[in-house]
């Protein structure tokens, strides 16, 4: 099994890994992206698994015949910019090695199994998480995604439509919801709790509401030279306090707020900009306090947007509320997954996933994988091979049980 995984890896590991950074870009309907998926419907293929895409663009792998009450294990292939080698694939590696795990094993399946792999998980190239998993499951509209676009202005239905698919085709799908009688998900944590408890796996309990809001400042452009302090108006200033105040914000509620990405223009040294753009992450364990931190946040901004002669606007571009994983399907993949000390840790996360938009739907549970450093979203984020191979021998435990479960 050890042996399966680590091929595996090891022939995705270069698709999309930038030399200069070390880190990935495998943003969705580019040639990393393609590339990654050619990856996985090579490798099903070579376990004689049959491999369809949805009309999401989403991709899936039965042993067995696709059907109803199937069991389904998976995750995503594309990251964030210069993101991690094992946010997503990490699942999706674990998922074919389980396969061949449980052959190993000599189960035969009572009920179908699926790999499946979500496309647009971070929300990298178009902006809104889980695309895939909220498109299949209704969560967003057909209208909206289509219309979505990337920093080059290419929409949705344009790259999915140079990729071959048909996005004239998407939208909610209770067909294959239909199909799907169980989901879970192995992922790496995004943190350090499983390091804190002494443990190489753990179970999630639920997902932190979340969601993404981008800011707008409009100005005056004007010369950076010759301009008086006092009659520029300059979108950058309440830009900088509003970034102030969302960290503000997160320390008095005990959340977390980011503003990790702006775009700036005209964007010239000697220039004051005329507008901009930034884009705020906030999580929280509850709706009402991350509600709260919004609500601080933008009155921060149309406050200061106002002192300095800038107009401000806010939009939410994707939300998510929180999820609660089942208490039955989390304790029996703690019980199954555990070992001589009792069931796994059971613990919640503030990272979004496939699993948690495909909660509302279906029956979904999430197992997490050690990461001793708890860095994610970036080169250095890292699991330990062992860890790696005592994740997909859990894994193929809970598929085992709940293919043999009526």
């Amino acid at each position: 099994m050890s042996d399966t995984f680590d091929e595996l890896w090891g022939a995705l590991a270069p698709v999309g890994r930038q030399r200069t950074t070390g880190g990935y870009r495998r943003f969705s309907w580019t040639p990393a992206d393609t590339q990654a998926r050619a990856w996985f419907a090579a490798a099903a293929a070579d376990r004689g698994l049959t491999v369809e895409t949805d009309r999401n663009g989403n991709m899936w792998a039965w042993w067995g015949d696709p059907g109803p009450d199937a069991v389904v294990t998976g995750s995503h292939l594309d990251s964030v910019p210069d993101g991690g080698a094992y946010d997503g694939p990490l699942g999706v590696v674990s998922a074919l090695a389980a396969v061949d795990e449980l052959r190993a094993r000599g189960v035969r399946p009572a009920r179908p199994l699926a790999v499946t792999v979500f496309v647009e998980e971070e929300g990298a190239r178009f902006g809104v998480a889980c695309l895939g998993s909220r498109l299949l499951t209704g969560a967003i509209t057909p209208e909206r995604a289509r219309g979505l676009t990337d920093a080059d202005g290419v929409t949705w239905a344009r790259a999915m439509a140079e990729a071959g698919l048909d996005p004239e085709r998407i939208g909610a799908d209770p067909l294959a919801l239909e199909r799907i009688g169980v989901f879970v998900e192995l992922h790496i944590e995004q943190g350090r709790h499983l390091v804190h408890r002494g443990s190489a796996l753990g179970v999630a309990s639920a997902v932190w509401p979340h969601g993404r809001w981008r800011l707008d400042f409009t100005g005056q452009a004007d010369h950076a030279g010759t301009t008086r302090l006092a009659d520029r108006n300059d979108p950058m200033l309440p830009f900088a306090e509003t970034v102030l105040a969302a960290r503000e914000a997160a320390e008095a509620h005990d959340a977390v707020a980011t503003i990790g990405k702006v775009a700036v223009h005209p964007n010239g040294t000697n220039a004051i900009p005329s507008r901009v753009r930034a884009w705020l992450d906030a999580r929280a364990p509850d709706e009402g306090t991350l509600r709260a931190v919004v609500d601080a946040i933008t009155a921060t901004a149309r406050r200061a947007a106002g002192r300095h002669g800038v107009s401000p606007a806010s939009f939410q571009e994707s939300f998510s509320p929180v999820v609660h994983f089942r208490d039955d399907l989390r304790d029996r993949v703690a019980t199954t997954v555990g070992g001589p000390a009792g069931p796994a840790p059971v613990l919640p996360t503030g990272a979004g996933h496939d699993a948690g938009t495909l909660a509302a739907a279906v029956p979904t549970a999430m197992l997490f994988v050690r990461n001793p450093s708890g860095v994610s979203h970036a080169p250095d984020e890292y699991a330990e091979p062992a860890d790696c191979h005592t994740g997909v021998r859990a894994l193929a435990d809970v598929l085992a049980d709940l293919l043999a479960a009526e």
